[in-house]
């Protein structure tokens, strides 16, 4: 998906319009992930950029994408790109030590 998004067509709620455009982020997202993986693949993981422009959009992590916007929205931004490109993922083993005693990574809680 590679898509501008206005934020303040004529007629509309400015926030509806938001609240549609997540909508469809998160729409297009659980579409992906429902795909077959292919062989040797674990989960679906997604490339994703975010700008105000397509020339300005910077690479970001999926869980960051609400809150960015959320800020162009309450600066009363015009529009905002969104680039979110899906890509095999593979799991990695967790370090043996990390993984062995899962009470004493937080020595502060007491048991």
């Amino acid at each position: 998906m590679r898509k501008t998004f206005q934020l303040r067509p004529e007629g509309k709620n400015p926030d509806r319009v938001l609240e549609a455009v997540k909508h469809e982020i998160r729409k297009y997202i659980k579409r992906e992930r429902r795909r077959v993986l292919p062989e040797g693949v674990d989960y679906w993981d997604f490339d994703c950029r975010f700008g105000t422009a397509e020339e300005a959009a910077a690479p970001v992590h999926l869980n960051e994408l609400t809150g960015l916007m959320d800020a162009v929205a309450k600066a009363a931004g015009p529009q905002f790109y969104v680039e979110i490109l899906a890509k095999h993922g593979h799991r990695k083993a967790r370090p043996a030590e990390a993984a062995a005693d899962p009470l004493q990574a937080d020595p502060g809680t007491a048991t």
